[in-house]
């Protein structure tokens, strides 16, 4: 890949528009890894992220209505008819509802308005080289609050693959793997853990803010296996950076005036195994200092 030139696409055609990558940003050492728009089945994970196991409607519709289709009665209206995200709050406890979409074995069309984060990537972004923060990544043109960015893909491993993987990383490598927890009714909980470090799309290079522009929304299409979707928390401008919190970005997404720094005292019982928490550089007025950590992993 020739890091000199512009107009790199990152994907190598496998993103519906080029993922580009900033021209003369060479001064960095480029990541290798194996570009893939969509999840696989990595270690200990018992299901393949690819395989069809959901229910469909049987619409005939252009576009599917609460009022006849299966899927919007069972998981209710996930967006509205232009594909924008409806429910925008984000709960306190750590954890969420996930949002369902219809699937390849719905009959209504592709273009039903149900169908938003599997249709793939759509808006312009550009992996170019920050200031302070290594790579990052950012938006080429002006994204509307609650729009579909982009995905967290990656491989989908399991919760002792994942501590693995944390517990063998070197002080100076970064740390990839998300942990979401969704409800999954009568108390329980479900786990996904995605890394996207070895196989992963544009995604891997979002860096983090405690005052971010982007939350995750686990996204469940075709697969139980849910897709960890990015969408934009605020109105974004063009030529701004993305951002969200690798805590899940279900925890930071109060008024700023809410926020609070976090404690020395919280900082220091946050360190676990002689694992030290890397400083966090986002500069937001209400930056905790450093990255979060999910010590549930460690532990």
């Amino acid at each position: 890949m020739n890091m000199d030139r512009g107009g790199v696409d990152l994907s190598n055609g496998l993103e519906n528009v080029p993922v580009l990558i900033e021209a003369g940003s060479g001064a960095l050492t480029f990541p290798q890894f194996q570009y893939s728009p969509d999840n696989i089945q990595g270690p200990g994970c018992t299901i393949d992220p690819s395989e069809v196991t959901l229910p469909g409607c049987c619409c005939l519709s252009h576009s599917c209505f609460t009022e006849s289709c299966s899927c919007l009665q069972t998981h209710g209206q996930p967006y509205n008819s232009t594909g924008t995200l409806l429910n925008l709050t984000r709960t306190g406890s750590g954890y969420c509802s996930p949002v369902f979409e219809c699937n390849v074995l719905c009959t209504c069309s592709d273009a039903c308005s149900t169908r938003v984060v599997q249709r793939g990537l759509r808006l312009r972004l550009e992996v170019y080289s920050t200031k302070n923060r290594g790579w990052g990544v950012r938006t080429l043109e002006g994204i509307p609050q609650g729009t579909f960015v982009c995905e967290y893909a990656g491989e989908v491993i399991s919760f002792e693959e994942a501590r693995r993987r944390q517990l063998a990383q070197r002080s100076e490598e970064n740390n990839y793997i998300i942990a979401v927890r969704e409800h999954a009714g009568k108390g329980s909980v479900t786990e996904t853990f995605v890394d996207p470090a070895v196989v992963g799309n544009v995604g891997r290079f979002l860096n983090h803010s405690c005052q971010p522009n982007l939350f995750m929304q686990p996204v469940r299409a075709h697969s139980v296996v849910p897709r960890l979707a990015l969408f934009a928390g605020r109105d974004i401008d063009a030529l701004e950076e993305l951002t969200f919190d690798y805590s899940g970005g279900y925890e930071n997404q109060h008024p700023v005036g809410l926020q609070s720094p976090q404690s020395d005292a919280a900082i220091q019982a946050s360190r676990t195994d002689g694992l030290q928490r890397k400083e966090c550089h986002c500069g937001s007025t209400n930056c905790v200092q450093f990255l979060p950590l999910d010590l549930s992993i460690l532990n």
